[in-house]
């Protein structure tokens, strides 16, 4: 029979495994979902769990991010290239998703640390660390300003970016109908006369 520490070694062991065979993807739309992201990777890899990272801390509905399992190893590796060498629209964000492997630290449910001990106590006023945990909070309301300073910022650039992507489509789909109305009305037979050019196929 397993002791408590054998089974909180296996535990470890089993997420370093499933950390290994995890991607972590970034620029998704929010209204993504676990299905739209199967069918997106299904070209190179097959998906055992989708697990949506939403930043709460802010009221913007900015793109979410997702930890992805993967059958296996070499699947995340495939699935982090293929990311890395080609663009890749998930969703129909603007910009291309980023992707990289996992970290332990980027689970919500990672086991401890087998033998680890954790002391929890509050710090008061007094208190040898006092000084240092004030600073901390400063420093933390300051970079909380610099985050949302960034995440208006990235909402700027995705607004026109996708702005400078529609009128590309659109341009695109101009030449289209203009192609397809001269094949369909016989227009292109003049061109042909008029270019001296012979479109008959042998």
């Amino acid at each position: 029979m397993a002791t408590s520490d054998e089974q909180a070694e296996k535990e470890y062991a089993d997420f370093e495994a499933r950390v290994k065979r995890t991607i972590y993807i970034d620029h998704l739309s929010p209204l993504v979902t676990s299905q739209v992201i199967k069918a997106a990777l299904s070209q190179c890899a097959s998906v055992a769990s989708v697990e949506f990272i939403v930043n709460y801390t802010i009221q913007y509905d900015i793109p979410a991010a997702a930890l992805v399992e993967l059958e296996d190893e070499s699947q995340a590796k495939a699935a982090v290239d293929l990311m890395r060498d080609f663009p890749f629209i998930i969703g129909g964000m603007p910009r291309p998703v980023r992707a990289m492997h996992a970290k332990p630290e980027m689970f919500r449910d990672r086991p401890s640390w087998p033998g680890l001990k954790m002391e929890i106590h509050w710090v008061t006023e007094g208190d040898p660390e006092y000084d240092g945990m004030n600073k901390l909070k400063r420093l933390a309301k300051r970079q909380d300003a610099e985050n949302m300073a960034l995440v208006k910022n990235q909402l700027e650039e995705e607004k026109e970016l996708a702005m400078q992507q529609q009128e590309s489509l659109d341009e695109s789909y101009k030449k289209y109908n203009m192609l397809e109305d001269i094949v369909r009305n016989g227009k292109i037979d003049n061109l042909a006369r008029h270019y001296d050019m012979n479109l008959t196929h042998d």
